[in-house]
């Protein structure tokens, strides 16, 4: 099975002392007090709505809400050396042999002719299977062979089938661009294999950016109604019974559902199901860069007044980024004159535009604000992108001892010795990479937790070339003596990209 995606979180509890509450507003003792003539306690009393029971909604609703399971050929190696070099060494015992697994999932009707949405990992494959059937079971237990219409990966979206003679119930989605914070919110799904479970909260978040996948559609509602394995593509209502997203993704320590859970905006899934259904090509722009949000520690390194916009940490060569003149270090603030936001991020800003339209991009480079026009390209598919990105190797040769006067050490937490030919080959970079190589870093200090490691190469600081210590310990020193209270590194792990760190100076 592969249920709602988790993100394994450390949960925390609000140790406080417990505030009284007014029995005659239901608000904190003492918040009347904080009100002025133009925001008063009665004005922000919940309007009359809020319902007695969801039992008239959810019967309404309930027949449109379907689980979803399917049936997976896998092809397992009965080698235990298999994939290194004494598979041989087993002979014709290690033939690969086949066993059958199954998912399940929820999904809900969008069409009488019979169009269910669900989540597009509820009906992928696993690795190294074969999809062989797909079963939508309504909820007066009726089974339906259905057909997958369109899966895309990229917002983890699909679109099935099913056929019979009489309509079916379905739903329609609404505008989640309205669902504000606090809004209550119903959940139906099959959770755990348990067809027709509805759960109840509130609206806890919208446009929730969670970390977990990075890229365009990191952007959920995020509720309190519980949420469990198998609730996957399952549809959050308003209590005007329009589905405002699709049940995809919960923060759990557990593995089971601690009241916070994500659903994909039907803004975002809406238009796609529709691509899906008319088989329409999903079209993302692309722009080919690798980007990080400008942090404090950022900000301070670059001596930004102000934590705006994204950095770009490296830019891919030959795409419309670099065609464009982007650089690594610049700070894109603008993309087609809107902001670069938390809620509103670059990748979801460059997805959402036509591959070959000509945009303004505003950023800052050297501390100046700048904007250059650049010509969006085609996204990447997922397993393209997942190409492009690499898994480190931490091991270098052996070294020479700590060379420079020691401020680097003191003030970053990292040991480095000059990079040779020698060690650059064996790290994967050619004999004429410059730099210094990482040989030992600090495990309490900021350049540990912000990932560098033993085999980084150091080429840069503060946006000047670094060949030796003396010139990063002239860079540490220029940043203590303008006040900085960090350094921008630009390093780079073997076989991967060059990036920019922002590295908190040691006082």
């Amino acid at each position: 099975m592969k249920p709602v995606r988790y993100s394994y979180g450390i949960t925390a509890a609000l140790l406080a002392g417990g505030a009284a509450i007014s029995l005659a507003t239901g608000f904190p003792a003492g918040a009347q007090r904080a009100q002025n003539e133009d925001l008063r306690i009665e004005n922000a009393v919940p309007r009359a709505g809020a319902p007695a029971s969801f039992a008239d909604l959810t019967e309404i609703l309930q027949p449109a809400v379907v689980n979803i399971s399917t049936r997976q050929r896998i092809t397992v190696s009965n080698n235990p050396f298999q994939g290194t070099p004494f598979a041989d060494l087993f002979g014709n015992n290690g033939q690969p042999t086949t066993r059958e697994a199954q998912s399940l999932g929820s999904g809900f009707l969008i069409s009488a002719d019979g169009y269910v949405v669900t989540n597009n990992h509820v009906v992928s494959p696993e690795q190294s299977a074969e999809l062989e059937e797909v079963t939508v079971t309504m909820p007066d237990g009726a089974e339906y062979p259905a057909e997958v219409v369109g899966r895309d990966e990229q917002s983890d979206l699909a679109v099935l089938k099913i056929s019979r003679s009489e309509p079916f119930p379905f739903v329609h989605f609404g505008d989640s661009s309205q669902a504000r914070v606090g809004d209550w919110v119903i959940a139906i799904g099959n959770p755990f294999g348990l067809g027709g479970t509805v759960t109840s909260g509130i609206v806890s978040a919208v446009l929730r950016s969670t970390g977990m996948t990075g890229g365009a559609y990191d952007r959920y509602i995020q509720t309190d109604a519980s949420i469990n394995r198998g609730n996957s593509g399952g549809p959050l209502f308003d209590m005007q019974g329009n589905v405002i997203g699709i049940n995809n993704a919960i923060f759990s320590p557990s593995g089971g559902s601690v009241g916070i859970g994500f659903a994909i905006p039907a803004e975002i899934a809406s238009p796609i199901v529709d691509k899906l259904i008319s088989g329409e090509e999903i079209l993302r722009g692309y722009l080919g860069v690798q980007i990080q949000p400008v942090t404090e520690d950022f900000a301070d390194a670059l001596g930004l007044e102000e934590r705006r916009g994204e950095f770009i940490q490296s830019v891919q060569p030959g795409e419309p980024a670099e065609r464009a003149g982007l650089q690594a270090g610049d700070v894109v603030l603008q993309v087609n004159g809107k902001d670069v936001t938390p809620d509103q991020t670059l990748s979801f800003l460059v997805a959402n535009i036509q591959p070959g339209t000509t945009i303004p991009l505003a950023f800052i480079r050297d501390g100046q604000r700048r904007t250059l026009d650049v010509t969006v390209g085609r996204r990447p598919s997922e397993e393209e992108l997942a190409a492009q990105s690499f898994n480190p190797d931490e091991e270098i040769p052996d070294a020479a001892p700590q060379q420079g006067g020691g401020l680097i050490e003191k003030a970053l937490g990292i040991q480095a010795i000059p990079l040779t030919p020698r060690i650059a080959n064996q790290l994967g970079m050619s004999g004429e990479t410059q730099g210094l190589v990482v040989t030992a870093v600090d495990p309490n200090s900021d350049a540990a937790r912000k990932g560098i490691a033993r085999g980084f190469v150091i080429m840069g600081a503060n946006g000047t070339d670094v060949a030796g210590p003396e010139q990063l310990e002239a860079q540490i020193s220029q940043a203590q003596s303008e006040g900085r209270e960090a350094l921008l590194l630009r390093v780079r792990a073997r076989n991967g990209p060059a990036i920019s760190v922002p590295i908190r100076l040691r006082e």
